[in-house]
């Protein structure tokens, strides 16, 4: 059972940092640009808030850079305390902490780019800056904030309201294929940034950082950076040749994946822009019924789609799904998929089903497309539908959307990802008046906690404990591994003979129903209101003449397969024993003992029939042999670990248990230090996962603590910490469950051949041998599992093989490999402390010997 102080909760409002307003009006005087930010952002409070903050920090003067502006806010708000654990915990979560930067959080829809012009137009009027950079992620982007920007800077209502002294009255509004002179707004693709691109930015701006201020549109990209050329864009922000000072980013997902952003100091969320009525009303699937197939899924998703053209009919609007996906291959395999669907369903060309359907990426392809993207809303449009790649959805100012469907979980499966999708479907139509528009989101309904979660604003982060490696410890040693080339024989053997088949003269089919009522449940963001969508599915169906046929040649097919085999017992004959009018008569013999009246089939039973025809053809029996051959030795240290970490949950219930030494509280993470107090209360929760090694020399591993998985393990971790039993070792390690030393191996899981690595649970050091311990229950004595076989079969010829390397390369050490459980225990640790240790085999290990003696499958090169 869960508990709710497994996790830590907190408010993104919480994690705002707070700007002082006592600042010197001699030095800095908001008061003087109101009637500006009237003329520019009307009624929306918001956006002049924004802007006030912002120009409060960067042209008040009373922060040195962002770390000063963290640090005092940490000292002031509990939350952030318990988020961070320590002022040096929040510093690095900074981005760019030496620098007067921040963040805006503004819910997509809601006016991003009005408070870039704001803030661009006042710091060049009252000369903090001569010149301003805006850089964004794309294109897109691009050419609808220079638009944008042109005509605010033409705009003469603006103008007029500028203080009589400012310095600046009309900013040039530029892009990088010009010099970035003074007075000017530039706006540019960051790829510019980039030394292979040719563009004006880096001449312009060299030696120039401390007069110019950076904003960055969609600022989430350069704290995610999730490839290389992003990864420059934060580099190109960080570069002493320019020296920025001011760095402004504005994103409505200042997400790293699920985590806040450390440095936004203001905030205008989703769910205040719908409770304010600036954007949308949100709704999204919390329950629907489920599609066997993916016709059903598109029927549930265009009769919505059809809703909502009928309900929008009188406001002479035509509604637009998008479909978002998670990269260009999936997007144009959708696009195929529901322009096949609409032509179907709709009775319609292929042509017409192309013009309803746009698909959106950065392939070159479907470039003209993107221009297409400005005209969807225009009444003479014929484009119904979008298909979009999740990351390349940013920018549109498409307003129709009404539908949002995330394709798959991977294009749906973060805060930043789900705030992207939904930013699609945000904006208000144009002229909209009478009842809040709102956008459904057909979203899988297991995913709807996770739009709660983004709507409610809550930052949800699991309470963990970090095994660390630390560095200066005395206790490291190296490891040695084996670098392989695998290569894979394939033999198949043929099965011979006929099967029995169809002897009952039916199939046990189940009640179908050819068009089956259903209902999906919304829920409304925000407010939790559930609505419901009554709509049905259309199962796509057969007559029992086309089974029939279906039958039949199936059967047909394996007859001719097996006419030429050399036995005549393998010749089958299953079409002569099964024409097409004996099939037809068992379907619909099946039919009506499934209480069906109909003469048709469904898309379900049809399967249902085929494969009750079994494995008809001659099923060949394979037998996968990987064989492994050893190329080079590779050295591995101890120091190389990476962290492995364990929950609050596993701890509270005694899955796994942390055992610590002194000073290990030195070595926790600053964000773990109030749990890590928590686990080692002798009164509190989590007793049953924690165990304490008084003695430092009975704790002989480089790590700061070891997490031992289920009672075995921790029942074996507390006999190595034994004073009797740690004067008989050198050192010992606990393996991490993954990438870091590793044993391939094959093993079969029912008729199906797989691969996979597993990594030994222990490396204990005694002398000149490396003893490697995996650990298994006492119940597999008995019964060993068929890939505990495998395991130990593979990990045996590996390490006999990484010995008979190191007898060849004259190398003094050797590595010995056990199973054990906790039945040999006493006796491992009674030899190992009589130095008696060497040639020993425990009970698993005779056992598992036994069982993979004589196979065939474990076949490696030496």
């Amino acid at each position: 059972m869960s508990n709710q102080r497994d996790r830590q909760r907190f408010k993104n409002e919480d994690l705002v940092l707070k700007v002082t307003t006592n600042i010197d009006p001699s030095v800095w005087d908001e008061s003087k640009y109101e009637p500006f930010l009237d003329e520019l952002c009307g009624i929306r409070e918001y956006q002049k808030d924004a802007i006030r903050t912002v120009l409060r920090y960067l042209g008040g003067e009373k922060y040195e850079n962002l770390r000063t502006l963290a640090q005092e806010n940490f000292d002031i708000n509990e939350e952030m305390g318990r988020r961070y654990g320590s002022r040096a915990g929040m510093e690095r979560h900074l981005q760019l902490p030496d620098q007067l930067a921040c963040s805006i959080d503004m819910a997509t829809g809601t006016g991003k780019s009005y408070v870039l012009y704001g803030l661009a137009a006042i710091m060049l009027g009252e000369g903090i800056v001569d010149r301003v950079l805006v850089l964004c992620p794309s294109n897109t982007i691009e050419t609808g904030l220079i638009s944008k920007f042109r005509d605010l800077s033409g705009n003469a209502s603006l103008r007029d309201v500028l203080p009589r002294d400012c310095k600046v009255l009309v900013p040039k509004i530029i892009n990088a294929s010009e010099s970035i002179v003074n007075r000017s707004i530039c706006v540019e693709n960051y790829h510019a940034i980039l030394k292979h691109v040719k563009s004006s930015i880096r001449d312009s701006l060299k030696g120039c950082g401390n007069r110019v201020a950076v904003f960055n549109d969609e600022a989430h990209h350069v704290a995610n950076e999730s490839g290389a050329n992003v990864k420059r864009w934060k580099e190109f922000l960080l570069n002493p040749e320019y020296g920025f000072r001011y760095v402004v980013g504005v994103s409505g997902t200042c997400y790293i994946k699920d985590e806040y952003f450390a440095d936004v100091v203001s905030r205008y969320s989703l769910r205040q822009a719908i409770e304010e009525r600036f954007v949308k009303k949100v709704e999204y699937i919390s329950e629907m019924p489920q599609t066997d197939n993916g016709d059903e899924k598109w029927q549930l998703i265009y009769k919505r789609h059809q809703a909502w053209k009928k309900q929008l009919k009188r406001r002479r609007i035509r509604p637009l799904t998008i479909i978002v996906t998670q990269n260009i291959k999936t997007c144009k395999l959708v696009a195929e998929q529901l322009q096949a669907f609409l032509q179907e369903w709709e009775n319609i060309s292929a042509e017409d089903a192309e013009r309803k359907v746009l698909p959106v990426t950065s392939a070159k392809e479907h470039q003209p497309n993107v221009a297409r993207l400005k005209m969807v809303d225009n009444p003479a449009s014929k484009v119904e539908w979008i298909v979009s790649v999740s990351m390349l959805s940013e920018g549109w100012d498409v307003k129709n959307v009404f539908q949002i469907v995330p394709h798959e979980e991977r294009a749906f499966n973060s805060k930043l990802l789900i705030a992207q999708v939904l930013g699609r479907g945000l904006r208000w139509p144009d002229g909209w008046k009478g009842l809040d528009p709102i956008v459904t989101v057909f979203n899988h309904d297991a995913w709807s906690g996770r739009i709660r979660h983004l709507v409610n604003e809550i930052l949800e982060i699991e309470r963990r404990l970090s095994s660390s490696v630390i560095e200066t410890a005395s206790f490291h040693f190296d490891l040695y591994n084996l670098d392989y080339t695998r290569d894979t024989d394939t033999s198949e053997y043929a099965k011979k003979g006929e099967y029995r088949l169809l002897e009952q003269g039916f199939v046990d089919l189940p009640t179908q129903l050819e068009v089956e009522d259903v209902v999906i449940e919304f829920e409304r963001a925000v407010t939790g209101e559930h609505t419901k969508f009554k709509t049905n599915i259309e199962h796509k169906t057969y007559t029992t003449e086309e089974v029939a046929e279906f039958m039949f040649r199936r059967l047909q097919s394996i007859d001719d397969e097996s006419k030429d085999a050399d036995d005549p017992k393998d010749r089958t004959r299953y079409a002569n024993k099964f024409p097409v009018e004996r099939c037809q008569k068992i379907i619909e013999n099946s039919l009506r003992r499934a209480g069906s009246k109909s003469n048709r089939v469904t898309e379900a039973n049809r399967q249902k029939i085929l494969q009750a025809l079994g494995p008809l053809r001659r099923k060949k029996a394979k037998r996968v042999v990987y064989k492994l051959t050893p190329n080079a030795l590779k050295t591995i240290s101890t120091k190389e670990r990476a962290s492995i970490s364990c929950s609050a949950a596993e701890l509270r219930r005694g899955d796994k248990t942390v055992f610590y030494g002194p000073n290990c509280e030195a070595s926790i993470p600053d964000e773990q230090l109030e749990f890590f107090c928590e686990v080692k209360d002798p009164d509190g929760d989590f007793r049953a996962g924690c165990e304490f090694i008084s003695n430092s020399h009975d704790f002989k591993t480089p790590c700061n603590m070891v997490i031992a998985d289920a009672t075995p393990e921790r029942r074996f971790t507390r006999e190595l910490c034994k004073r009797e039993n740690a004067v008989a070792l050198d050192a010992w390690f606990k393996n991490a469950p993954q990438r870091f030393y590793t044993i391939e191996y094959a093993w079969k899981k029912g008729e199906h051949p797989k691969r996979g690595e597993f990594s030994p649970d222990f490396f204990i050091k005694k002398d000149k041998t490396i003893h490697i311990i995996e650990i298994k229950d006492d119940s597999e004595i008995n019964d060993p599992s068929p890939e505990n076989q495998k395991k130990y079969e593979y990990a045996k010829a590996h390490f006999e093989r990484l010995n008979q390397w190191f007898l060849k390369a004259d190398i003094a050490v050797k590595y010995q490999f056990n199973f054990l459980t906790p039945k040999s225990f006493n006796l491992f640790f009674q030899l190992i402390r009589n130095d008696e240790l060497k040639d020993f085999r425990s009970e698993l290990d005779v056992t598992l010997s036994r069982s993979s003696s004589g196979s065939d499958t474990n076949e490696m090169g030496s």
